[in-house]
C-alpha cells in the first residue's frame, strides 16, 4: 500500500499508487528537512498523495510514527496521508512529480544515488537555495547535470517554514522555462494561505534565493554586534544592489531582484528570528567562531557555503561585491566582524546607483 489516505507504511518498497483517487496528484519529495516537510504538509493538506524520502532510516521511522518533525517544525502535526520511506526504489514509483528538497551542496550525491529509480520523463521542482561549490551550478542545473532531458522548476521567495506550516499567509514564486510546469506547480501548491506566482526568469529566481542567504548572514552579524536598524537597513539595501549586479551580469532580469524572490526573500530572511542564516550570522557577530556557530545550528546554513561560490562568480564576471567579500573574510579568513564593518564604512564615497 502506498500513497494512501487511510494508512501509512514506513519504508514499504512494495507500495503502489494505482488505487489513488483520480483528483489527487501523487508527489514524491526527496529530503526530510524543513522545506521538504513543509512541501509535504502543503500538498497533503490539498488532498494530494505524498511520499517523502529521507536517507536516515531512524529519522524517517521516527517521522512516520511520531507524525512531527520536531527538529524543524516542532508542534506541527503531519497528516496520516504522508508516507515516509528510506527505500531508494520507492521515490519515483507511481509518482506524477518530484520535489527535490536537499541542500544544494548535497544535492548531486543524493540525486546520483537515486538516479536509477527516477523515471526519465519525470519533471522536478527544486526548493533549495544555493550555488554548488566548484561547479558554480544552480540547483536546477545540478538536477539537469545528473538527470538530463527533463523539465525543471524552482520554488523560491519569502517563506519562513515555521510560519507557513502554521498556515500564516505567504507568497512564493515558481520559476521555469516551461510555462506548463509553472502552471502545474501553481495548481498543486496554491492554498488559502499560500499564493504562488509565476516567473519565467529561472536564472534570476535561483540566483536571488541563493545570494540573499549571504546577505542575511551579514545582517545577522550586525544583529549580534548590536549595530542597530539603520545599519541593517543600509546593509540589506546595498546587499540587494550586489545581488542584482551579479545576477544581471549572469543574464538574469533586473526586475526579478525587486520582486518576491529577491527583495521579498531578502527582507524576510534578514529580519526573521526564525531565519537560519540570520541566526548563524548573529552568533558570529556575538563573537562565536563560525565553526562553533555552525555546530550550534539545527540544519544546513546554505549561505555559508554559497559565499564561496558567489565570490568565485563575482571574480569570473568582474562584479564588485564588497559586502559579500567582507563576509567571506569573516567566515573563512578569521577577520574580526568589527574590522570588516569598519572597512565597509570607510570605502571611497560614490554616487548611489541601482545596479552599477
Amino acid at each position: 500500500m502506498g500513497y494512501n489516505h487511510a494508512m501509512v507504511k514506513v519504508n514499504s518498497p512494495s507500495c503502489s499508487l494505482s488505487a489513488s483517487p483520480a483528483s489527487a496528484h501523487r508527489v514524491g519529495i526527496i529530503g526530510d528537512g524543513a522545506m521538504g516537510t513543509l512541501c509535504a504538509l502543503i500538498l497533503a493538506g490539498g488532498g494530494h498523495l505524498v511520499r517523502l524520502w529521507g536517507r536516515n532510516s531512524q529519522r524517517i521511522h521516527e517521522l512516520g510514527h511520531r507524525r512531527e518533525n520536531d527538529r524543524y517544525l516542532p508542534g506541527v502535526r503531519l497528516p496520516e496521508s504522508i508516507e515516509f520511506t528510506d527505500a531508494d526504489n520507492s521515490i519515483g514509483r507511481d509518482a506524477d512529480f518530484l520535489i527535490c528538497a536537499v541542500p544544494t551542496q548535497y544535492m548531486r550525491s543524493i540525486l546520483q544515488r537515486l538516479k536509477p529509480h527516477i523515471p526519465q520523463h519525470m519533471a522536478m521542482l527544486s526548493v533549495a537555495k544555493g550555488i554548488e561549490n566548484q561547479t558554480l551550478l544552480r540547483p536546477t542545473q545540478i538536477i539537469l547535470d545528473v538527470l538530463p532531458g527533463r523539465s525543471v522548476a524552482a520554488l523560491s521567495g519569502p517563506c519562513i517554514a515555521g510560519e507557513t506550516a502554521r498556515q500564516l499567509p505567504a507568497t512564493l514564486v515558481a520559476a521555469s522555462t516551461d510555462d506548463g510546469l509553472m502552471e502545474r506547480i501553481q495548481q498543486l501548491m496554491t492554498t488559502r494561505y499560500l499564493r504562488i506566482y509565476r516567473n519565467a526568469d529561472l536564472t534570476g529566481v535561483e540566483l536571488a534565493g541563493a545570494m540573499k542567504n549571504v546577505i542575511a548572514i551579514a545582517a545577522g552579524v550586525l544583529d549580534g554586534m548590536k549595530m542597530g536598524v539603520n545599519a541593517k537597513a543600509a546593509l540589506l539595501t546595498r546587499g540587494l544592489v550586489e545581488i542584482t549586479r551579479l545576477g544581471t551580469a549572469m543574464g538574469a532580469q533586473a526586475d526579478t531582484f525587486s520582486g518576491l524572490a529577491g527583495l521579498g526573500d531578502l527582507v524576510t530572511t534578514g529580519f526573521s528570528m526564525e531565519g537560519r542564516n540570520r541566526s548563524f550570522g548573529q552568533r558570529v557577530g556575538q563573537g562565536v567562531t563560525p565553526q562553533a556557530a555552525m555546530a550550534e545550528m539545527a540544519g544546513v546554513v546554505e549561505g555559508a557555503a554559497t559565499t564561496l561560490s558567489v565570490l568565485e562568480l563575482a571574480r569570473r564576471y568582474g562584479v564588485e561585491m564588497p559586502i559579500s567579500e567582507m563576509l567571506h573574510a569573516v567566515l573563512f579568513h578569521g577577520k574580526p566582524p568589527q574590522e570588516g564593518i569598519a572597512e565597509l564604512m570607510s570605502r571611497q564615497p560614490k554616487a548611489e546607483q541601482t545596479v552599477a
